[in-house]
């Protein structure tokens, strides 16, 4: 009969799998992605090829508008406004 020691004290964490496929799995998932990532590069590279050296500037009445780049407005100067320019509170 066995004791409660007996069975507690028994290796069941060894090599007990047959037929084990993490490893060709693992090599399998390690090649789709390499390749996956060699084809994704390639397909970039000649997209990036086909753009041209420069581009066209913009034209038309409200061009130079859109192409500008938005400056903040400034804060207000009041009785109530912080002399760093930021608001009291």
């Amino acid at each position: 009969m066995l004791t409660a020691a007996q069975i507690l004290a028994q290796n069941n964490f060894g090599d007990t799998r047959t037929g084990g496929l993490a490893g060709p799995m693992g090599l399998f998932l390690l090649l789709a992605l390499g390749t996956a990532t060699v084809l994704l590069i390639r397909n970039m590279n000649k997209r990036l090829k086909r753009l041209p050296a420069e581009f066209p500037a913009p034209e038309g009445p409200g061009a130079l508008q859109a192409a500008s780049v938005a400056q903040p407005p400034a804060p207000a100067a009041g009785p109530d406004a912080a002399p760093d320019g930021g608001a009291r509170g």
